[in-house]
């Protein structure tokens, strides 16, 4: 294991453990990012957990404090929350700035097809907020369809979304994710190869290939639970190799039997390609730069 990534299917910061858990991995040599809300990444935090972070990604759902506590928490009259969310991550920048640390920051969003007046908005908030990076994604549906998002409809948004990159300046990038919008709700891949490099612990201690798989009613493909056998051991369990092998094999069928795009995405489409020699996966060249966060598949 390499690095963590505190994505959560809850929000960490809420957690006791929250920051000694950091720090541990940090101490034992491991790459650390968080995504979070940030309404409790107060300053006391930051000052303590940025220099032993890689990155902190906020989850920043719209640009404008009533779409924010309508989006957020389903009541736009909270519009507090969106000031206490903004307050600190503008300190995070600034602590950032004033320290040189070596974390990247940054907001994301994610829109559907019906959201195009939300778009600049959000932009406008990255490059008044200073973070290097303001991203914006599309909506995850499941591999039922649950949220009735028409992944066709996003062209309709492209000049709003094309106009958002370009208020990128030297200090934010305003990043549209492209290839996501272009992959759609279906996975151009039937084997799913990914889980192994990245795999997932939900927040009740579940482990599972995918967080697509966290549901009851994906239990077989559950491999332990981390708050009572070690994940060392659960990674070198024969229930770990029969879920990963069934992941790998024609049993099953990624393009239907998958949500949309998940984490392990990028790793699966590069595997695939490797797999069906499209696209080999080879060492970089001697003295070959690593990117950022390289530690983080």
């Amino acid at each position: 294991m390499r690095a963590v990534s505190i994505v959560s299917d809850g929000e960490s910061t809420l957690s006791p453990a929250y920051a000694p858990f950091v720090e541990r991995l940090h101490a034992n040599g491991l790459d650390v990012g968080n995504a979070t809300n940030g309404w409790r990444f107060f300053l006391e935090l930051a000052e303590r957990l940025l220099p032993k972070l890689k990155w902190v990604r906020f989850t920043v759902l719209a640009g404008t404090p009533e779409r924010f506590a309508e989006m957020m928490i389903g009541d736009a009259s909270r519009t507090e929350l969106f000031d206490v969310a903004l307050r600190n991550i503008a300190e995070a920048v600034r602590i950032k700035r004033e320290r040189d640390l070596n974390v990247t920051l940054g907001i994301q969003t994610f829109v559907t097809p019906e959201d195009r007046d939300a778009i600049l908005a959000f932009a406008r908030l990255g490059v008044e907020l200073g973070v290097d990076y303001a991203v914006i994604k599309h909506m995850s549906d499941d591999e039922r369809g649950s949220y009735g998002v028409d992944y066709g409809k996003y062209d309709e948004i492209y000049s709003a979304l094309r106009e958002a990159e370009m208020l990128s300046n030297d200090r934010t990038q305003v990043i549209v994710k492209w290839s996501k919008l272009r992959d759609g709700n279906r996975p151009p891949y039937k084997r799913f190869y990914g889980p192994p490099f990245l795999l997932q612990v939900s927040g009740s201690g579940l482990v599972a290939p995918s967080g697509m798989f966290f549901n009851q009613r994906y239990a077989k493909l559950w491999i332990g639970n981390f708050t009572t056998e070690r994940l060392r051991d659960l990674w070198r369990s024969e229930r770990y190799w029969e879920c990963m092998n069934y992941l790998a094999s024609p049993a099953f069928d990624a393009a239907t039997m998958l949500g949309s795009l998940p984490i392990q995405h990028y790793a699966s489409v590069a595997l695939d390609r490797h797999v069906k020699g499209i696209e080999r996966i080879t060492a970089p060249p001697a003295g070959t730069p690593r990117p950022d966060h390289y530690n983080f598949v």
